[in-house]
């Protein structure tokens, strides 16, 4: 079955009329591990997603796959050493959406790290981690420091240590671990609601949902319902009357996205701020974001908003570091708020809440994950079907295999491995210029799509009269119906933020193309002129959003379901 909303009718069916063995609920990149492990293992899983995939947590983090070297400060060993382990892993399942980033950490007088100490972290961390020859830690001089970043604030620099993190696009690794669940056989569907769970003998039994589409309620049954909501997982637990003991306490993390032509940074550079917290400033797409703020939490979850106040923060921690650029709230192209479901320890700040991941279980059978990191997705889904796997086996008695996901490429990541994915690329540019594409274009789309390149090519020769008759570029064409066709887009906001990063990296070109690729959606998908304009202004309210901090807005009047 097609991942697609044109599709929307049969899913559904397919939803309301099977008893599944487990039913996820939330689709950020924990439901979507959940729902892939549990697939392999030959569990027949559905997924249901209040919001789009990945629209919460998981299309709004400081996109690195990363170890966590913060944590050793923490003295947090055997999580460093397990998401270390983990970053290479989520890097060979899909080269196509991760890659390796070298990452330069200055030292000044006075700042949080030492040169010993760094040193020594950095060899315990690339021990921990488990990380290969070439991409350990090298130590450098001051003069060293400012070759790889001459940005950097040169009063009182001592040197800077430098280590290998990985960048990812966090909403198109969430959408591809989705796709390659939807491969091996599980049902997922965004915007559907649980309003309620359904109980038999005391037992959680299924959910209740609303399609947040169409209005249309009804039930999914499964013998197991698990609790991934990430921010929302205590108002399901509220639903199941099983709010004890530990909750979560969500923190907001801001970064902004600056023009490299106002601040021209060449290599990525996790800092150190006046107030002792750490920054990240990295380059990406012609752009550098910065990033992030840590603040606890209690409003909005689907719609958290950059402030003033988290402005300046990001703003004077620049300057601070950079004080060369200059940068001011008029060079801030755009902006992304989220919010990380951290579990509540009393008397902590944001920063020193741990991330490390718990699973509960209540009376009822709900089984709820939370906490946790990107970078451990995997290992956190493998937890959870070793338990739903022990449960089946002393209920039913039936066996499922061990989990096999550590060596699976995710949708795309087929490529031959790491190693070959460059190959890989080149090979594909003469098919991507067939379609009319130039070669930097098809270069573009096989390095986003990776092993979906083939299919992305084939749709766009398939639709290619509809770049004249919509007036859409031909790369953006091909990226339009391949979200419609294979990857469940149902907004304009799911296109231009989650599929494509677009909002976030290229707001020029959402400007320039938004009504045309609303026109194309208009007429694919079968919009009501109602539900166009809807659209187109909820579009409006997510780009004003990216710029204008909440405390200067008045108040967007249209805006739902975040972006």
């Amino acid at each position: 079955m097609k991942f697609s909303n044109l599709n929307r009718n049969e899913i559904v069916n397919k939803l309301k009329s099977e008893q599944y063995d487990v039913l996820v609920i939330g689709g950020g990149i924990t439901g979507a591990g959940i729902a892939l492990d549990a697939s392999v293992r030959g569990m027949n899983t559905a997924l249901v997603e209040m919001q789009d995939f990945a629209a919460g947590t998981s299309s709004r983090s400081t996109k690195l796959v990363h170890g966590g070297l913060r944590y050793l400060k923490q003295f947090e060993v055997k999580m460093v050493a397990e998401v270390g382990k983990e970053r290479a892993i989520v890097y060979e399942n899909g080269p196509h959406v991760t890659t390796p980033e070298w990452m330069l950490l200055p030292l000044h007088k006075g700042g949080t790290f030492g040169k010993f100490s760094t040193s020594i972290g950095l060899r315990v961390y690339d021990f921990l981690a488990g990380v290969k020859k070439s991409e350990r830690r090298t130590m450098l001089s001051a003069d060293e420091t400012l070759a790889k970043e001459p940005l950097i604030k040169k009063n009182g620099l001592k040197g800077g240590g430098y280590y290998v993190e990985y960048r990812t696009d966090d909403a198109r690794l969430t959408i591809e671990v989705m796709k390659a669940a939807v491969e091996k056989g599980a049902v997922a569907c965004n915007y559907t609601k649980v309003m309620k769970l359904i109980y038999q003998d005391g037992k959680v039994v299924g959910v209740l949902v609303e399609d947040q589409l169409t209005g249309e309620k009804y039930e999914v049954y499964a013998k197991k319902v698990v609790n991934a909501a990430g921010p929302w997982v205590d108002s399901i637990r509220e639903m199941d009357h099983s709010k004890k003991g530990k909750t979560l306490q969500l923190s907001k993390g801001v970064h902004l996205v600056i023009d490299q032509s106002r601040f021209p940074l060449k290599q990525a550079v996790y800092f150190d701020t006046p107030d002792g917290r750490m920054v990240f400033a990295i380059p990406r797409a012609g752009k550098t974001y910065v990033g992030t703020t840590d603040t606890f939490y209690d409003q909005d979850a689907i719609n958290p908003n950059m402030t003033v106040a988290d402005r300046s923060y990001i703003l004077n921690a620049i300057n601070y570091m950079f004080p060369e650029v200059k940068i001011s709230e008029k060079d801030i192209e755009s902006s992304w708020a989220g919010v990380r479901p951290l579990i509540y320890e009393e008397g902590k700040n944001a920063s020193e809440i741990s991330r490390k991941d718990e699973i509960w279980e209540s009376q009822s059978g709900l089984i709820t994950i939370a906490g946790g990191k990107l970078t451990g997705y995997r290992k956190m889904a493998e937890t959870i079907v070793d338990v739903l796997a022990a449960k089946f086996k002393q209920e039913e008695g039936k066996q499922y295999q061990a989990c096999a996901t550590i060596r699976l490429p995710i949708s795309g990541g087929d490529v031959g491995g790491s190693k070959n994915f460059n190959t890989f690329v080149k090979s594909k540019i003469a098919k991507g210029m067939e379609a009319n594409l130039t070669s930097e274009d098809a270069e573009e789309l096989t390095r986003m799509y990776g092993s979906n390149v083939d299919v992305v090519f084939k749709l766009l020769k398939i639709n290619i009269a509809d770049a004249e008759k919509y007036g859409l570029p031909l790369s953006l064409l091909a990226k339009l119906v391949y979200g419609i066709e294979e990857e469940m887009i149902a907004t304009p906001i799911d296109f231009l933020n989650r599929r494509t990063g677009a909002i976030l990296f290229n707001i020029d070109l959402v400007n320039k193309w938004k009504e045309e690729v609303i026109d194309y959606m208009t007429n694919k998908l079968n919009w009501t002129e109602k539900e166009k304009k809807k659209y187109s202004l909820l579009l409006e309210d997510a780009i004003k959003a990216t710029v204008i901090p909440a405390d200067e807005q008045n108040n967007f009047p249209h805006v739902v379901g975040g972006i």
